[in-house]
This record gives C-alpha cells, structure tokens and sequence, in this order.
C-alpha cells in the first residue's frame, strides 16, 4: 500500500453523504495524514469547497440528501478545481463509465477497500495538482490569477511548452484575459529577456497593415520618407503577440503564412529578405472555422497557428475564482489609488459567485472598480455595492418583440424611422462587444463589411448624430 507523501499532509479529505466507511478505524487507518471530515448534507457541505485545506471529495451516492445526479453537478458546478472521487455502494459498471465522463477520478463499487481507497486518494492528489500549481513561486505564475481546474490546466500547458518554439493560438470570449496568457507564456519561457510586441490586428488600418507588420523601405509609398522595420523585427529573437487575427486581411494573412514557414519576409517596397527568430502567439474571440468556411480566414494559416491550441473558457464557468480575482483587484486598486485597504464580505463574494459576467474578468475588475470608489469611507464591500451584470442568454426571454410605431393621420419619414432602428441595432451591438466589429457583426447576423457599409449609409442620410465611439470602432 502507497503512503502520502508530505506534500498532502495538509489536505483535507471533504466526504459528503457519508456512511459507515467513514467510521471504519481500517479506512482512517489507511490515510494517517489526511484529515477526514464528514458532511450527511450536500448543501452544508457546499461551503467548505472553498476552504483551502480541502484538497480531495468524497461523494457516497447512497447517502446523499439528492439525487447522484444533483450532487455531480453541483460538485462540478462549485469544486471544478478538485478532485473527486465516488462510492456507489449499488452501482453499475455502467455507473462507473458515467462517472468517469462527469470527471470523478474513480468510482468504489460496493464496500470499500481501504487499501485500495488509501492508494485512489494518494493517486488522485499526486495527478490532479499541476506542477504549474506546486510552482506558485514562478515569475510567469503571478499573471495567472486562480486555482479552478481549467485555470491550473492551462498553467500545466503554459509550463511544458514556455521553452518551445511552437506557434500557440489562444481562444476565448472577449475579457477572459488572452493577452495576459501570452505574457504568462512569454515570461516562461527562455525568451523573457527578450521583447514581447504585442499587435492588436483590429485596430490596424487595412491599408498599413503590411507596413506595421513588416516595415517598409524609404520611398516604398507618398510620405515614407525614411525606412522603417516592423514587428516582426521589433521582436526579433523574442515573441510577437498577434491579438484578434481573425480581423487580419486576407493579402495579409497570406503573408503571415510565409513567415510562420519561411521565417523570413520582405519590407514594402524592398526586395531585401529579412529572416527573424520569432515565437508566434495568436489569440481570436471569433470561431476561426466559421470563419474559415465563411473564406475570411485562410485555412492553411489556420493550421499553422493552431499547433497548441488554448482555451480560456467563460469566468462563467470557472467561478471558483472569483474570490481570488475580487482580492487581487482590490489590492491592485489600492495600490494604484493609494487608499487604505478594503474587503469583500463573504455574502458578496457568493453573490458575484452568481452572476454570469459576460464580459468575463475584465467586466468584473470594472465592478470592482466602481464599488471600492463608490463605497466611500466604508472598507468593507457588501453585494449592494456592485452593479448586478447583464443577465446571461440563458435568463434572458425567448424573443425580444420588435418596436412598434404609432401611425398617426399625418404619416411619418419611413427612412428616418428605418435609420433610427438600425443605429440603435448597431449601438447596442457595438456596445455589448466593447467596439468589436466583428464579434457585432456576429451578433447582428450580418457580415463585417456589410456593418461598415451600414455605418456610412446611415451618416449620409439620417439626421441624427453618429456616436463617436461607433466610428472609432468601424475606422
């Protein structure tokens, strides 16, 4: 039988519904430097998930005040970051295929071993605790802000390939923290010395792409008076972070395929050949294969860049931290304001817990924001004083009905009203995705240049006032 090491000595063994095995001196035997503590009730047990000495679940099924059923998802639901294992005293070898699909690590099927359990815990703490989160000391570590299971996954990726040269493509909704990861990847790997030139593609004019991506020769077009290098050679012998390139040209994009294979490139306007030593980290919020299919992405770029593909899922579901990210934006706020330090109640914290946040991470450090500034003198945060976020899709009704007009006895400018609705369509859109042209675009179920072509329809003829921020977004 394997011992526990001195690594786990001080995790803490959550067993919920649990029965007789608990009271078995054998099973207590058998795990002498794990503390075991036993919760009948799920719902009471619901709050010890966040309990830091907590390293390992329980569940006996049999025993449970819900279905097996609830108890997975609700294990899922708040303890995504630990590993959990199941007896299921009646169960099924079928029982034990789902399990292992819900995520359980391993299923005991009638009485328990204790032997055979001791083994399971030791396995289950060695294997499911990265080394990225042993290694909480690494540089790199401190831009990754939680410990959920999907956050401690992609630390475990960042940390086997830092030192390699292989092209990433990072996904993942908008305010999920792309660039963050490409700085994390950057600071780990043998290239931190080095610079990291981050390229936001969106807001690159279509015209000067090229030339901000790889420079261009004296006289190459009117006004280039001098020679000047890209950022590709900006960042020579380092990595180029190249964010949203779902919104680069097609013309571009092919010459962005040359470089990931050639390592090579030509300025405008020069026929000199350039070579650089780049790592190449890409990011996109847009489904890259939609648009692929739509023929706005290359396809062989495609799989040049997504040699290691990682995901950023939804702070939606990875709310495990939430608490973690509430106490590192209130002391970054402090420090930048200089102010005496607050903190957040419990009640708060589970409230935010709630919410769907779909503007993810960087929508709730502006919550965070707006209540340290708003509670005044007072230094502890309560749920009052957070602005509640946008209800998710799920919560919100089935069909918004379409505005209606009243039409009066003198008629009305049916292209006035046509242009008033589709601003305020464009407005709301450009809104929710923070100025993001195509994710708008998406949500309106139109193309991008279609968008753009409705931007300067509607400033030739409606007679209302374009708000500024729509043209910024549409330059």
């Amino acid at each position: 039988m394997s011992t526990l090491t001195r690594s786990y000595l001080r995790n803490k063994l959550l067993w919920i519904g649990a029965d007789f095995a608990v009271a078995d001196p054998n099973v207590r035997r058998a795990l002498p430097a794990i503390e075991i503590q036993a919760e009948r009730s799920f719902s009471a047990a619901v709050p010890l998930f966040r309990d830091p000495a907590v390293g390992l679940v329980v569940l006996s099924l049999d025993s449970l005040d819900c279905s097996a059923e609830q108890a997975l998802e609700g294990t899922l639901r708040h303890a995504g970051h630990l590993p959990f294992l199941i007896h299921h005293r009646d169960g099924t070898i079928g029982d034990v295929i789902r399990h292992t699909r819900c995520g359980a690590f391993h299923t005991f099927i009638g009485d328990i071993d204790p032997p055979a359990f001791a083994d399971a815990v030791a396995d289950a703490l060695r294997k499911t605790q990265p080394r990225a989160a042993r290694d909480e000391s690494a540089p790199w570590r401190h831009f990754l802000i939680g410990q959920s299971r999907p956050m401690l996954q992609v630390c475990e990726v960042i940390q086997l390939i830092a030192s390699k040269r292989c092209t990433i493509l990072i996904s993942g909704e908008t305010g999920t923290g792309k660039e963050v990861i490409a700085k994390a990847i950057h600071a780990a790997g043998n290239r931190s010395a080095q610079p990291l030139v981050a390229v936001n593609c969106t807001a690159l004019p279509a015209n000067l792409v090229e030339t901000e991506l790889f420079g261009h020769a004296k006289g190459a077009f009117t006004g280039a008076v001098n020679s000047r290098i890209g950022r590709f050679e900006q960042a020579n012998r380092g990595s180029i972070f190249l964010d949203e390139i779902g919104d680069l040209p097609l013309d571009a994009q092919a010459k962005l395929l040359r470089v990931l294979q050639e390592h090579e490139f030509q300025r405008v306007g020069s026929s000199e050949t350039v070579r650089v030593d780049v790592r190449v980290i890409a990011a996109s919020n847009v489904d890259l294969e939609q648009a692929i299919r739509e023929r706005r992405f290359r396809e062989d770029l495609y799989y040049r860049l997504n040699v290691v593909p990682i995901h950023l899922p939804p702070l939606r579901e990875r709310r495990d931290d939430i608490p973690h990210l509430l106490h590192f934006f209130l002391e970054k706020i402090r420090a930048a304001e200089h102010a005496q330090p607050k903190q957040i109640s419990d009640e708060a914290i589970e409230y935010l817990q709630q919410r769907d946040w779909p503007g993810n991470i960087r929508q709730l450090e502006h919550a965070v924001h707006m209540a340290f500034a708003l509670s005044g003198e007072r230094n502890i945060l309560t749920p009052q004083d957070f602005v509640t976020p946008r209800r998710s899709s799920a919560e919100q009704p089935a069909r918004t009905p379409a505005p209606s007009l009243e039409m009066s006895t003198e008629g009305l400018d049916f292209e006035e009203a046509v242009s008033s609705f589709e601003l305020s369509l464009l407005n709301q859109a450009l809104t929710i995705t923070q100025g993001n042209k195509a994710r708008a675009a998406e949500l309106l179920k139109i193309k991008r240049t279609t968008l753009l072509a409705k931007i300067k329809a509607l400033d030739d003829r409606t007679s209302k006032t374009i708000p500024d921020f729509i043209h910024e977004a549409c330059a």
